[in-house]
């Protein structure tokens, strides 16, 4: 199962990646991001969680302006 780190003020796209079956991590800090496939961010602010900065090899989801079905065929494109 693939895990996802999704920023916590995204529930409905938490939901929706659940219902595809992906297995969903509450991105509050750097330290969550850890050993997840890819992460979703709002996007309101360029430098979320201090993470602008930070180097990571997982996929990073800008979710500002995107629907959640929008977010999830980003992530499964992603995933492939």
């Amino acid at each position: 199962m693939r895990k996802i780190a999704v920023e916590e003020s995204l529930t409905d796209i938490s939901s929706a990646l659940q219902e595809k079956g992906y297995d969903i991590v509450t991105l509050r800090n750097e330290q969550d991001a850890q050993g997840c496939d890819c992460c979703v961010i709002s996007g309101q602010d360029k430098d979320v969680m201090g993470m602008a900065d930070v180097q990571t090899e997982q996929s990073v989801i800008n979710a500002h302006g995107a629907t959640a079905e929008e977010v999830c065929q980003q992530v499964e494109q992603r995933m492939r």
